[in-house]
């Protein structure tokens, strides 16, 4: 494995590292391919997700529960398969199950967790709107109470898992304020998730999805549209603890903590693909590994590949501390999604023309990281959190 320094790892976090490599390249990766050009994510690894014990990632469930570096070493060798699962754990673990187990009632975990850390109910984490990416506080959807329950209007979109997800944590608009709710696909009124099945317009009264077929990025997973008309749900819908927008961000922060190690993976495989081509590819009479140039690009892929694992170890470790700041995890995600899509890059053009072929997975890499760049908080916004964090100054809102 790609440990340039020997960083030390406790024995727990490397065996499930190992465990997890081995899915991926045993089980993951021959699928890959075709559900990448088909736009699906492989549904039927699912289970195999929840025999590893990944679905609920750090949460104390059943008594299990991984630390975080186990967890961030899990999510490195998903992405070092493709964004798209580690995508997923991210959306159920941190985006869903995170939620309940923080913000809802005893009887909401007891209802939902066991099931999702079984990989039985899968959910879908609804924030982002079509006019409101970076700016979640001008929300559109709104909830209204109505005495025995509350109605949602509005749409969600690029929302992960959202056509095959069976609950959904949907952020919206009420008269105290932003709150969170559960929805269920039965209880809107649109069909259960099957493999196969997807939930259209005429499906689903008051509460709709739509996959966004259109993207060149990502394609190795499901990616929605979530639009509420009328959707009535009953009171008890309601996450109880989740009370502001600052609720939803917190969900947001524990997903960036998965993203800055997975990264990390789709540049070490991008790494190890230039590393092996470059050796066997002969041009002008030997490899091309033997110029100058092509190993001064190997030699700073590598040191940033191993920058980034030094940090997000060390953010995993400030994680079980209790130590870790939404700060920091701004610029780990920051600072490691771009090096990664920066390898991924470079990686393309030393394999010249082969590099864009699906086969060799890297250009994959390269357009699921334009993706990642932009998603759970873009570069951009990061940068000025952690401006406003050092200067005591914020740029914006």
């Amino acid at each position: 494995m790609l440990n340039y320094l020997d960083i030390e790892l406790p024995d727990d976090a490397r065996r499930l590292q190992q465990r997890v490599r081995r899915f991926v390249e045993d089980e993951a990766l021959p699928l890959i391919p075709a559900c990448f050009e088909a736009r699906r994510f492989p549904t039927e690894l699912i289970p195999r997700f929840a025999e590893l014990g990944l679905l609920g990632g750090t949460l104390p469930i059943d008594g299990a529960g991984l630390t975080p570096l186990a967890y961030g070493l899990a999510c490195q060798e998903l992405e070092r398969g493709d964004s798209g699962l580690r995508s997923f754990l991210s959306i159920q673990s941190a985006l869903c199950m995170f939620p309940i187990y923080s913000y809802g009632s005893e009887a909401q975990r007891r209802r939902y967790l066991p099931e999702m850390a079984r990989g039985a109910l899968i959910g879908c984490f609804g924030l982002t709107e079509p006019l409101h990416g970076s700016d979640p506080s001008a929300m559109e959807l709104t909830a209204t109470p109505d005495g025995s329950g509350w109605v949602l209007n509005g749409t969600k979109t690029w929302i992960g898992n959202g056509s095959v997800a069976d609950v959904a944590v949907v952020w919206g608009r009420t008269p105290e304020g932003i709150r969170g709710f559960l929805v269920e696909r039965d209880r809107a009124g649109c069909q259960s998730r099957t493999d196969d099945a997807r939930c259209g317009a005429a499906l689903a009264p008051g509460f709709a999805t739509r996959d966004i077929e259109d993207r060149l990025s990502l394609r190795a997973a499901t990616v929605s549209e979530l639009t509420f008309t009328d959707c009535r749900v009953p009171a008890n819908a309601l996450l109880p603890g989740a009370v502001g927008l600052g609720a939803a961000l917190r969900c947001l922060t524990e997903a960036r903590f998965g993203i800055i190690f997975g990264v990390v993976g789709a540049a070490m495989a991008c790494y190890e693909t230039a590393l092996a081509y470059t050796k066997q590819r002969e041009q002008f009479g030997k490899p091309i590994a033997s110029f100058q140039l092509t190993q001064q690009k190997l030699v700073d892929m590598l040191t940033g590949i191993t920058q980034g694992q030094l940090l997000a170890v060390q953010l995993g470790r400030l994680k079980a501390a209790g130590r870790l700041r939404h700060q920091q995890v701004s610029l780990g995600k920051r600072a490691n999604v771009a090096m990664a899509l920066d390898v991924a890059r470079t990686a393309r053009s030393m394999l010249g023309a082969n590099g864009i072929r699906l086969d060799y997975g890297v250009m994959r890499h390269a357009v699921n990281l334009e993706t990642v760049y932009t998603y759970e908080g873009t570069h951009e916004v990061h940068t000025l959190a952690v401006g406003r964090d050092v200067t005591g100054m914020a740029a914006f809102g």
